[in-house]
């Protein structure tokens, strides 16, 4: 069991990687493997054969580089706490966007557009991005917090009521950002717009340092809740008895989630599917087993929003679709497949 396990990862891995190099490559400056290869040799010191141009290293380093990365992150993000929110409720359908994380960091990355410029501007610009972040975060986290506590009857968590609840937040939640945008200025429209689309295209080294480790801390933390989602699955009594501490284990999935979901919101806005469509893939392929599908939904996330942004930023060069639309064409077709074919399963 192990060993297929690492196989599949292992396989996902250089699919990711393939992916990568293929967007860092790709653009209106192209990057051939050679030219690749060589300016990676020649600034490791590995080679002093330069195939490349000034112009080749300016864009890969300050433009291309930073954008694939943070998309990499955010991709792995949203794909794990996807597949540890599905695992914990254990309902394929409660994804972050669906319980109200999205929708809660996007209304407060809102309010700090329409009323805390000013902060911004004071605190500098690195300290912009960690307030934005921890805006959404904390956006998220309330949100989340509130849909969990709504949906809780007799110490147990009620999934009908989780996921009406989450609608209804939803509802609330994108009311108030519909206020906002009415009250905001023109470019705090232009702002809270990027928001709701969702785009990488303010990427660069700032913005991933900054977000980084509110990411980081969640996919290293959630594949450790892989063996107790495992238990759980099989009904939190059940779990109980094989000694699994079932509301730690979900006040810790909550709260890690929560944490990559509001900081990838920070700076990439909504981006929708990612976080309910891979772990459905590799369900679907490899089955439910949380050992294989939290790290594999982190490393086919990455690579899934690392080629949406590739054809987000090339089908329509040189202007720039939002990611958020990339993601919703490709998965919303793939997602209605899964649940057709679903439907023919149980009728067999």
């Amino acid at each position: 069991m192990f060993k297929s396990h690492k196989l599949i990862l292992s396989v996902l891995t250089l699919f990711l990687i393939a992916v990568i190099i293929a967007s860092v490559c790709i653009g209106a400056v192209r990057i051939s493997l050679a030219q690749f290869w060589s300016i990676l040799t020649y600034y490791t010191g590995l080679s002093k054969e330069m195939l490349f141009t000034s112009q080749q290293t300016a864009v890969l380093f300050s433009l291309r580089l930073p954008r694939v990365l943070l998309g990499v992150i955010i991709g792995a993000a949203l794909a794990i706490s996807g597949a540890s929110l599905q695992g914990l409720f254990r309902n394929p359908l409660a994804e972050p966007g669906l319980i109200g994380i999205s929708s809660g960091a996007t209304l407060f990355a809102a309010l700090m557009i329409v009323f805390g410029g000013h902060l911004l501007n004071t605190i500098g610009s690195i300290y912009g991005y960690y307030a934005m972040a921890i805006a959404a975060f904390s956006g998220a986290f309330i949100t989340t917090l509130t849909v969990y506590r709504l949906a809780v009857y007799q110490g147990k968590t009620v999934i009908t009521a989780l996921l009406l609840t989450g609608i209804a937040i939803n509802a609330l939640a994108f009311a108030f950002t519909g206020l906002l945008t009415y009250l905001s200025t023109d470019e705090q429209l232009r702002n809270i717009t990027f928001w709701s689309l969702g785009s990488l295209g303010g990427a660069s080294w700032v913005s991933f340092s900054s977000v980084l480790p509110f990411i980081l801390i969640p996919l290293l933390g959630l594949p450790f809740m892989a063996k107790a989602l495992n238990a759980i699955s099989l009904g939190e009594v059940q779990a109980g008895h094989m000694g699994i501490h079932v509301n730690r284990t979900k006040r810790t999935v909550i709260i890690l989630s929560t944490m990559a979901v509001g900081a990838s919101v920070a700076v990439a806005g909504v981006i929708s599917f990612i976080g309910l469509v891979i772990p459905h893939i590799l369900r679907m392929a490899f089955g439910s087993d949380h050992r294989l599908v939290i790290p594999g939904s982190a490393i086919l996330g990455a690579a899934a929003l690392t080629l949406a942004d590739l054809i987000s930023r090339t089908i329509v060069a040189p202007a720039e679709l939002p990611i958020g639309i990339v993601t919703a064409l490709g998965g919303s077709p793939v997602f209605i497949y899964m649940i057709i074919s679903q439907l023919k399963k149980q009728h067999l």
